[in-house]
């Protein structure tokens, strides 16, 4: 077969196997337990600390926009399939101009995985709400928790970040752990890198990278558009 008639069919593949529940919340043998979430607002994962009243600040360019986003660690909690999960407020703006507000719900498991447990998407076009479109909640028409980081990566591992079909299927593969990166906040060694992608939008592929004990430094999108988004500032109450 041609390279696009196979990769066609792999794309095909997969969200057969998503959808159909057969495609594993974590290709390395990662499932999910509610019993094993102890302590689940206490995340501390090194590529993915969350401390309540942190702002991780990004700013960037988006189709020569510029754009900028607050990620909030907020106090708040939301109960999801029994376990409570930390709430973060992500505010993404284009131009000065707020084009998002995004509260994502994460909780961490006794091995020190990260799950995310869904998101409730608003998006605003001139001040005016015009969608909810991307929403999702775990147990909810069938969707269920996935790993946004996990507590051992390694180099290879691909992993389940959203599950809600249809809706959202985001995965990612880690490319490297020892990856030097300067962004205005400073610069980085032992960055982790993942491949984000989706079956969702074949098209669309985005690296992104992870500095020890800070988390998410920069995203870059390689390809299906132009855009580039990196830590600016952190800031804490």
């Amino acid at each position: 077969m041609k390279r696009n008639t196979i990769a066609a069919a792999g794309i095909a593949l997969i969200i057969i196997l998503v959808v159909s529940g057969a495609f594993p919340v974590q290709a390395q043998g990662i499932s999910f337990n509610t019993a094993k979430f102890s302590d689940p607002l206490d995340i501390d994962n090194r590529y993915f600390p969350l401390v309540p009243g942190t702002t991780f600040i990004y700013e960037g360019t988006t189709d020569h926009k510029s754009t900028r986003d607050e990620f909030v660690v907020t106090n708040d909690t939301k109960t999801i399939l029994g376990i409570q999960t930390r709430v973060i407020q992500d505010t993404a703006f284009e131009n000065g101009k707020v084009v998002e507000v995004t509260l994502d719900w994460f909780a961490q498991d006794n091995a020190g995985n990260v799950w995310y447990f869904g998101e409730f998407s608003t998006e605003f076009k001139n001040g005016k709400v015009i969608s909810h479109a991307g929403s999702w909640e775990a147990g909810v028409d069938g969707a269920k928790a996935g790993i946004v980081m996990e507590a051992k990566p390694k180099v290879g591992d691909t992993y389940q970040q959203e599950l809600a079909p249809g809706v959202a299927e985001d995965m990612a593969t880690v490319l490297s752990l020892k990856e030097s990166v300067c962004v205005p906040y400073g610069c980085f060694s032992n960055v982790l890198q993942t491949k984000d992608f989706s079956p969702l939008e074949p098209d669309v592929v985005e690296h992104k990278f992870y500095a020890p004990g800070v988390g998410q430094i920069k995203t870059v999108l390689v390809e299906g558009g132009s855009e580039v988004s990196e830590l600016v500032d952190v800031v804490t109450d």
